[in-house]
């Protein structure tokens, strides 16, 4: 089964599009877990509990264990590891360099991690992305439009009459690839997520961005219509309790959203 295979098998058995962060920060743990050997872990463990049910696939962004160094990395691992097999996982690493660099950074996500994809940045173009998407049991997740304020800087300039997302989108979409391929596009951008689908409409898309961020959910599913898409959530999901009952709160958030994007065979 190859990655994309599984999205639409994980999705279809549970009725959902949610993908749910684990962007766990140890400022943001409850106060009565940072006695423990690992708090990231036990506060992993405890949210992976709650909402799996709900759950289509987790993103982990891998700053947020990278900073902890080599326990913080120990941890990514493990948390990894208790996700459900049948459960999608996204390393948010948004790698790229020259060939071998990149070659490296594959094996370490998808041989040692294991995660089903991987997000990467395209702007030293193909031969950077190349060992990612020589992959065909995996999915690479391009960034094309995000949601920061900076975005603005390069991705929507204008060339040859098309902003520069738009570029990035159709130059990926058309180059050589064994792995299913996807695109990060923000939630904050509703507009232009209906125009991409129309020259991408069998796309996956990763949509960042829902709650904390600002972003609509009703207007992003309307525009994305029945693409194939995971929806994000992340601070809203794993922060939504604070206290010893965080798990419960975790998992109502996680109800709530998986019920408010709906599912669409």
């Amino acid at each position: 089964m190859n990655a994309f295979d599984k999205m639409i098998a994980r999705q279809s058995a549970i009725f959902s599009r949610l993908c749910i962060g684990l962007d766990t920060e140890l400022s943001k743990i409850p106060e009565h877990l940072h006695g423990l050997e690992s708090p990231i872990l036990a506060f992993n463990q405890q949210i992976i509990d709650a909402t799996s049910e709900y759950a289509s696939a987790y993103k982990i962004n891998t700053a947020f264990y990278e900073q902890y160094g080599l326990s913080g990395w120990e941890a990514l691992k493990q948390t990894i590891e208790m996700i459900p097999n049948e459960i999608f996982t996204i390393a948010d690493a948004k790698r790229a360099d020259i060939g071998n660099t990149s070659a490296a950074y594959a094996r370490a996500v998808f041989d040692d991690l294991n995660c089903d994809a991987i997000t990467v940045n395209p702007y030293m173009g193909y031969d950077s992305l190349a060992p990612f998407l020589e992959r065909e049991d995996r999915m690479v997740i391009v960034l094309a439009l995000t949601s920061n304020p900076g975005s603005s800087d390069f991705q929507r300039l204008i060339s040859d009459g098309k902003p520069m997302y738009q570029h990035v989108i159709e130059t990926v979409l058309s180059w050589k690839r064994n792995a299913s391929i996807g695109f990060v596009i923000g939630a904050t951008h509703p507009e232009e997520l209906a125009l991409i689908r129309q020259y991408a409409s069998d796309a996956v898309l990763l949509i960042p961005g829902i709650g904390a961020q600002g972003g609509d959910i009703d207007a992003i599913m309307k525009a994305n219509g029945n693409g194939p898409v995971f929806i994000n959530v992340s601070r809203g999901i794993q922060y939504a309790g604070a206290g010893e009952q965080f798990g419960e709160k975790a998992h109502e958030a996680a109800k709530f959203y998986k019920e408010r994007i709906g599912y669409t065979a």
